[in-house]
Parts: C-alpha cells; structure tokens; sequence
C-alpha cells in the first residue's frame, strides 16, 4: 500500500526493474512486471485507509468469508473486509502478535507464485513465537491439510519453512517483540526480491530517496540488503536462492531474526 502510486512506481521500476500495468481494479492499483512475470500489486491506499506503507503479502482462500470468521474465532483480527475487489473478495487482517496479512478469494493471475521464475523470493513472517504462528496460520489458510495442492509445513533448524510443491515460499522465525517501537522488531511479513545486481540496487534505492536498513553489505553472490522506500515501506533485495533464507542481521545462521 502506498500514499502515492506512480512515485512509489517509479522508485520501484528504478530499483527493481518493474514495469507497471493498469488493473480492473481502478486507478488506485496497478500490478508490476518483471520480463513480462507479474511480480506484485501496488494500490494507492495507505492515505486512504490511514495505514502505514508496507509491503503485505494476500494468500489465497476458497472462501474468504469462512477465512475471515476462523480469524476471529482465533483471537486474531479482521480490520477491513471481506469486500468485493473486480474478480474476487478481500480482507484485511492481524494474527494474534500483530503481523497484517491479507486473504483474497477468486481470480488470480495463474503465474503469480512466490518462490518461482521472477517473482518475490519469498516472505518470512518475524514473530514472537513460530511454532504458535504456524499452528494459527494452519488453522486459518487450511496450510498442511493433506488435500492437492496445499502447503507443507516443517520444523527445520528452529524455524518454520513453508513450502508449495516443493518451492520455498515463506520463514517463519521467532523472536520478535510485540511492545517493541521498531517496526523492524514486531512481529510483520517481511518481503524479499530478487535483484541481479544488489549494489545496484541498494545505490539506486538511496539515490532516489530510499534508505539502507540493515547494516549488511552486498560483497558476493548471496548478498541481500533490508532497504526503505522514501516512504518507510521495508523490503529487502536479494540474489539468494530461497532454499536458504539469510538470518536476520546481526544474527548468525542459527539465531533467528529479529528486524
């Protein structure tokens, strides 16, 4: 979500190499391609809705109305929605730390997967407890429920790893605290794409007003870089496979991430 969509679109296509398309969604939103991939949406809400800008990742549901009610009767939070968005229905929610999420139900564009082709690398949920996080979020999108096509779900070297037909496509570490005034410290969905070129990207991000979050430095093949758009959307760059998702920084391979 963003507080002005074509300058958030310009910062991107520099940094990223996006290229934007109009949606049947309205003005407010467009989706960006990368080598004729979608990669992701952009809606020009965050004024509107009196949201900070961030990067909020949508998982897909069969009915988002149920999605919805399995997210209160959990003790989580349904902020807005279920609403109709052109082919489908929305909503807008909170897990029980914090962290926003989004469910969408219908249509989508049949290439759009995490973890594949140009795509987002994939997303890692930084929260208090994985292992509580990951029972919630089974519960709620139906994730390890045995059925065609659902996610598996493992325990792997003290963080949760999701994965759809056999890609990596979401982290969920442990550590993060609730009370914690640095947006990098709560519990959140964090996004991670892929780059060719991290210093390049990291130079360009600066250049255009985006800052550098992370105190690492790209220096070789498996760089990556926790960067801020001009308006405090987090995301980080990355050349990495997401078979072995980088520890947070500051934080060795067997810690898990707390930014």
């Amino acid at each position: 979500m963003a507080r002005d969509l074509p300058a958030a679109e310009d910062f991107y296509a520099a940094v990223l190499g996006w290229v934007f398309r109009p949606t049947r969604l309205g003005e407010e939103f467009s989706v960006a391609f990368l080598d004729g991939t979608p990669v992701a949406g952009m809606g020009a809400l965050a004024h509107s809705l009196k949201a900070p800008v961030a990067w909020t990742p949508y998982f897909a549901v069969d009915d988002a109305d149920a999605a919805a009610s399995r997210i209160c009767e959990r003790s989580a939070t349904v902020a807005v929605g279920p609403l109709s968005f052109g082919t489908g229905r929305a909503a807008l929610a909170s897990d029980r730390d914090g962290a926003v999420f989004g469910i969408w139900q219908g249509q989508a564009i049949p290439d759009w997967s995490v973890g594949t082709d140009k795509a987002p690398a994939w997303l890692e949920l930084r929260t208090r407890d994985a292992f509580d996080a990951a029972i919630f979020y089974a519960e709620v999108l139906d994730w390890a429920c045995g059925q065609a096509g659902c996610c598996q779900v493992a325990y792997e070297d003290d963080h949760v790893v999701l994965r759809h037909y056999g890609n990596t496509v979401a982290r969920i570490t442990g550590g993060a605290i609730g009370e914690a005034p640095d947006p990098q410290v709560r519990p959140r969905w964090h996004v991670y794409f892929y780059v060719p070129d991290v210093e390049f990207a990291v130079r360009t991000a600066v250049k255009l007003g985006g800052s550098t979050v992370s105190p690492t430095e790209p220096s070789d093949a498996d760089a990556w870089v926790t960067l801020s758009d001009p308006d405090g959307g987090l995301f980080t760059v990355t050349s990495r496979d997401p078979a072995a998702p980088p520890a947070g920084p500051g934080q060795s391979a067997e810690q898990p991430s707390r930014s």
